[in-house]
C-alpha cells in the first residue's frame, strides 16, 4: 500500500507527551536525550513534566512535538518497519514539516530541532502580544473565506488572511486582531456556521510573520540540507519536493504563508497514496485527511499501545 508519513503542528502539544515512549524503548529516549543536548536544556522535562505554561511557549512547542514525533517514528523503523516499508511521501502541517523532512532524510534531527527552537522564538516575537489573533471559520468554503479576509483588510485598513486551509469546511485566518475580528463577522454574515476565535499567542502564517521569516533566513542558509528519500509535499504550494533546493526554499516561504493542507492531501492522493500514518502527538491530521479524502485510511502512532502486539 502506497503510504503517506504525515506529522502534526502546533496545538497537539499536551503534558506527558512521550514520556510512555521513552520509558518503553531505548529509541525513543535516545530521541530525547538528543534533543536535549542539542538544544542545551531539558525539552524532555518541559514534555514528560511541564508545567503547561512552560510547554505552551512557542519556542518549547515546537521542538517538543519534533521531539515526540521523530521518537515516534524511530521505534516504529526499528521494532515495526514493514508499516514504514511502504511510504512513498512525507507531509507535515505547518511545524510538522520539520518533522517530515527529518522523516524523508532531508537532514538530521539535532539540526532540526535547534532550528525549530529558533522558528518558535522568532514567530513568538515578531507581534507583540495582543496585536494579532486567528480564528477558525466552521462551515463556509475556503474562497468565501479569502473573500472575507480581503473585505475585511480592505475596511479596517488592517492585515488579515487565510492561515490554514485545513479541511473543506474550515479555514483558520489571521492578522491583526481588527482584521481577525471584522472578518469572522463578515464570514458569519455570509453562512459560516461558527467563528472560533483560537487561544494563541501569535497570528501564525500570516503577512505579520514576515520578521520571522527574515530573522530564520540565515539559520535556514546554515542547515545541511540533502535531496530527500522521498518527496515532501510542502505547505507553501502543495507541490512535492525533490531537491534540497526545493526543501529549503519551501521552509523558507513556509512562516509568513498559508498552510494549504487540503491541497497537500489531494496532492497525496493524486500521487497514488492509499494510506497514511500519523506519527506525534494527538490525532489531528486523521481528522482532516477524513474530511478531505475519506478513502484515505489514517492510523494515529503517538502513544506506546499503538506499539502493543
Amino acid at each position: 500500500m502506497p503510504l503517506a508519513l504525515l506529522f502534526p503542528g502546533q496545538g497537539s502539544q499536551y503534558v506527558g507527551m512521550g514520556k510512555d515512549l521513552s520509558d518503553a524503548f531505548p529509541e525513543a529516549r535516545a530521541v530525547f536525550d538528543e534533543a536535549d543536548a542539542a538544544l542545551g536544556f531539558p525539552i524532555s522535562k518541559v514534555c514528560f513534566e511541564g508545567p503547561e505554561e512552560e510547554l505552551k511557549r512557542t519556542a518549547n512547542t515546537q521542538p517538543a512535538i519534533l521531539t515526540h514525533s521523530i521518537a515516534a517514528l524511530r521505534v516504529l523503523e526499528a521494532r515495526q518497519p514493514e508499516r514504514v516499508a511502504g511510504a512513498v511521501v512525507a507531509a507535515g502541517h505547518s511545524l510538522g514539516e520539520y518533522s517530515a523532512g527529518v522523516a524523508a532524510g532531508a537532514y538530521a534531527f539535532a539540526d532540526a530541532v535547534r532550528t525549530v527552537h529558533f522558528r518558535g522564538r522568532f514567530m513568538q516575537e515578531a507581534v507583540p502580544e495582543g496585536i494579532g489573533a486567528m480564528a477558525a471559520i466552521l462551515g463556509l468554503v475556503p474562497d468565501a473565506v479569502t473573500l472575507a479576509c480581503k473585505d475585511a483588510a480592505v475596511e479596517t485598513g488592517k492585515i488579515v488572511s487565510p492561515a490554514n486551509y485545513n479541511s473543506p469546511e474550515q479555514t483558520v485566518i489571521a492578522g491583526h486582531a481588527e482584521g481577525v475580528a471584522r472578518a469572522s463577522e463578515i464570514c458569519k454574515e455570509r453562512g459560516a456556521k461558527k467563528a472560533v476565535p483560537l487561544p494563541v499567542s501569535a497570528p501564525f502564517h500570516c503577512a505579520l510573520m514576515q520578521p520571522a521569516a527574515d530573522r530564520l533566513g540565515p539559520v535556514l542558509d546554515a542547515l545541511a540540507i540533502e535531496d530527500p528519500r522521498i518527496p515532501i509535499v510542502t505547505n507553501v504550494d502543495a507541490g512535492a519536493a525533490r531537491l534540497r533546493a526545493e526543501v529549503r526554499a519551501a521552509l523558507a516561504r513556509q512562516v509568513a504563508s498559508a498552510v494549504r493542507w487540503v491541497e497537500s492531501v489531494e496532492a497525496m492522493a493524486s500521487m497514488g497514496v492509499t494510506g497514511a500514518l500519523e506519527i506525534g502527538p494527538g490525532a489531528v491530521l486523521a481528522g482532516l485527511v477524513r474530511r478531505i479524502r475519506k478513502e484515505i485510511p489514517v492510523t494515529s502512532i503517538g502513544k506506546a499501545e499503538a506499539f502493543a502486539s
